[in-house]
């Protein structure tokens, strides 16, 4: 046991280091882009400022947004799974106050089917129902000030700033330039300015998931041609997903009781829990999870992998969570 654990953490920073900046699969050239984009039978808040996602290298079901969905198997046993031809993005709008003035979070959440296990390029992440979140951040004058992004898991995340976000409500170290996020580049700023029609662009990377980038863009760029393909996509309650129908009945995407409450069904990560959950005391490391209060879900959605960090960084309590990340809304 101790030489299992001396190896592991022998081997933990070139994993890091690895997985890091080596996760890139080959973005395939095609004459179509594919988007996502969400949309409902009548305009609202979350309507309008619902992003617009980007995936590469379509053909791979694995990289297409679909719907978290519930059957069973030959034994009898429930198994949820991704039904990658009838995609959703889910939404929750909620409220939040800092010391400087009154917030909305609309949050989306979209899942993939699976990031597949890979050697070259090394997928830490691998695993199945896999599920991406973007918060946009609006203030008390209706105006996207932060836009935030993470993996359903708690990694990866990236706070960007937007044009209205005046400059005393950025982290006091923050310096002019891209945000960096293990291996990936997102702009240092998001600029809404000359846009009659603001849309929220976001680049998936293929394979992973990751998002790659993030653009503002107007809507009347998101035609249907010769370059672009547009899915149209519904937008659905985050609680749907805890009443997912099921041979008549209905269950729930996420583990209800015991060691796994909270977690997304199927969605255990072997190597990030082999090789992550003795640096973050966290066996189960890198599951993706529901985005709730942990007091009733039993499980924080906390953003940094130190284990005393846990509370301060949970992305539920927002205003607090900016607060640790040093920003001063």
């Amino acid at each position: 046991m101790k030489t299992f654990r001396f190896f592991v953490i022998l081997l933990l920073p070139f994993v890091l280091i690895f997985s890091g900046c080596m996760h890139y699969q080959k973005i395939q050239q095609v004459e179509k882009s594919t988007v996502f984009l969400g949309g409902g039978k009548e305009e609202s808040l979350v309507q309008r400022h619902a992003p617009v996602f980007l995936t590469h290298n379509f053909a791979a079901t694995y990289n297409r947004i679909g719907r978290p969905s519930a059957r069973y198997d030959n034994s009898g046993r429930e198994q949820i799974y991704v039904e990658v031809d009838n995609p959703v993005i889910y939404y929750l709008k909620r409220d939040f106050s800092t010391k400087n003035g009154r917030y909305t979070n609309l949050i989306y959440r979209v899942h993939f089917s699976k990031i597949p296990y890979s050697l070259i390029p090394f997928h830490l992440t691998a695993g199945k129902n896999i599920g991406v979140m973007i918060v946009i951040t609006i203030d008390s004058a209706k105006r996207p000030v932060l836009i935030t992004s993470v993996h359903t898991c708690g990694c990866y995340r990236a706070i960007v700033p937007t044009s209205y976000l005046p400059n005393d409500a950025l982290p006091l170290k923050w310096e002019k330039g891209p945000v960096r996020v293990y291996g990936e580049t997102l702009p240092g700023r998001l600029d809404y300015a000359d846009k009659k029609d603001p849309k929220l662009l976001v680049y998936i990377r293929p394979g992973v998931h990751r998002v790659m980038d993030l653009e503002i863009i107007d809507e009347n760029e998101l035609k249907e041609g010769q370059s672009l393909s547009i899915i149209p996509t519904s937008l659905k309650p985050a609680q749907d997903l805890e009443s997912i129908p099921l041979n008549g009945d209905k269950t729930s995407l996420y583990h209800q009781k015991g060691v796994l409450k909270g977690y997304v069904k199927g969605s255990v990560k072997i190597w990030e829990s082999v090789f992550l959950s003795l640096l973050s005391m966290d066996l189960f490391v890198g599951t993706d999870k529901v985005y709730g209060d942990a007091k009733e879900t039993g499980n924080q959605f906390y953003t940094s992998l130190k284990p005393w960090n846990r509370t301060a960084s949970d992305m539920w309590n927002f205003a607090q969570f900016l607060e640790f990340w040093g920003w001063r809304l």
